[in-house]
């Protein structure tokens, strides 16, 4: 297997000297469901345990959740001042974020920021890291895991 720039040790410090990975830990933000408009892709199978989360019916989430795009159903969007925020993204008034589906949210959401897009390079993972205050904090990934995340979902 070709390592990849992740299976290094750091050498920009945002690791630990000589740690090899990447360090991840949600802060809360929203910043990552959030920003110009786009698309939150997911399955016939994710559709239902979203469904399910919402207590309604499939056929119910689809109409109300859900938008047709050029790259197959996309969750809604609204828009705020901070841009266009996913349908079940909620602020409280201390300025953190929550999922309103958290425990039934679909792949997309489920492997950020171990996205393909993210780690094509230490230039993108660090463009990424310029909007989500919690990328290089927290745990550290090892390259198998990051690996097997990013590989889930195609962004």
């Amino acid at each position: 297997m070709t390592r990849e720039w992740f299976d290094r040790p750091d050498p920009i410090g945002t690791t630990r000297r000589g740690e090899i990975g990447l360090r991840f830990s949600c802060t809360q933000c929203g910043n990552c469901c959030t920003g110009p408009t786009g698309y939150v892709l997911f399955t016939p199978e994710e559709a239902g345990r979203m469904a399910a989360a919402l207590g309604v019916d499939t056929e119910t989430f689809t109409t109300t959740y859900t938008r047709e795009t050029d790259l197959g159903r996309s969750l809604r969007e609204v828009r705020t001042p901070r841009g266009y925020d996913c349908v079940f993204l909620e602020r409280d008034g201390s300025g953190l974020a929550r999922c309103r589906i958290y425990q039934a949210r679909p792949g997309q959401c489920r492997t950020w920021p171990f996205w393909k897009s993210n780690l094509r390079d230490r230039g993108a993972w660090e463009r990424a890291a310029r909007t989500c205050p919690g990328i290089n904090r927290g745990p550290l990934t090892g390259p198998d895991a990051i690996r097997l995340t990013r590989d889930r979902v195609e962004i």
